[in-house]
């Protein structure tokens, strides 16, 4: 059996249907490969994509994906999602949420571990991070959000020196993995 939780974005015919506002979700996806067999599960009534979870369990089974909510155009928030819940009959999995506010948008997440050295730390111990460009005050933070947090708190938010743009792809390198290259 093979689980993995997938981006859906619909059929090919919907995807001009729906440019302005693309309506991806979120699924638990399980395979039976001897079986021949696939069952799909919506996570989230909401539209989601940019899924990122502790990279320590990259390859092995976790309990909590982090997703960019989808508005009209734009990363509007953030969700924490339980997959533990997703065994129920078609419950939403959400179990916490942040919006970035009215005029805001935001970039992909990417989760980074309190402790990274520490292999008993629990998987949701650690930070959410990305970035909000706010189109009423032209300004652009850096935002960091406490992932145990039921809203995924604030930790902490930097204003940055400039605009960073919409759609911009990252990746987050320890000062460990910097110092290695």
């Amino acid at each position: 059996m093979v689980v993995m939780v997938a981006s859906n974005i619909g059929s090919e015919e919907s995807i001009l249907e729906i440019a302005d506002s693309p309506r991806m979700t979120l699924e638990k996806v399980r395979i039976g490969v001897g079986e021949r067999t696939v069952e799909r599960r919506a996570l989230s009534g909401e539209f989601l994509d940019f899924a990122v979870i502790n990279p320590a369990y990259a390859g092995k089974k976790n309990r909590y994906v982090y997703a960019a909510i989808i508005g009209v155009k734009a990363l509007v928030g953030m969700v924490k999602l339980d997959l533990t819940l997703a065994d129920e009959s078609g419950r939403d999995c959400t179990v916490a949420r942040r919006l970035y506010g009215p005029g805001c948008s935001g970039g992909e997440p990417f989760f980074v571990p309190r402790e990274p050295d520490n292999p008993t730390a629990e998987e949701d111990d650690g930070y959410v991070i990305t970035y909000a460009h706010d189109e009423n005050t032209q300004e652009s933070k850096f935002l960091v959000m406490d992932a145990k947090s039921p809203t995924l708190d604030l930790v902490a938010v930097v204003k940055l020196p400039q605009r960073v743009p919409n759609g911009i792809h990252g990746l987050f390198v320890s000062e460990k993995d910097l110092k290695r290259l």
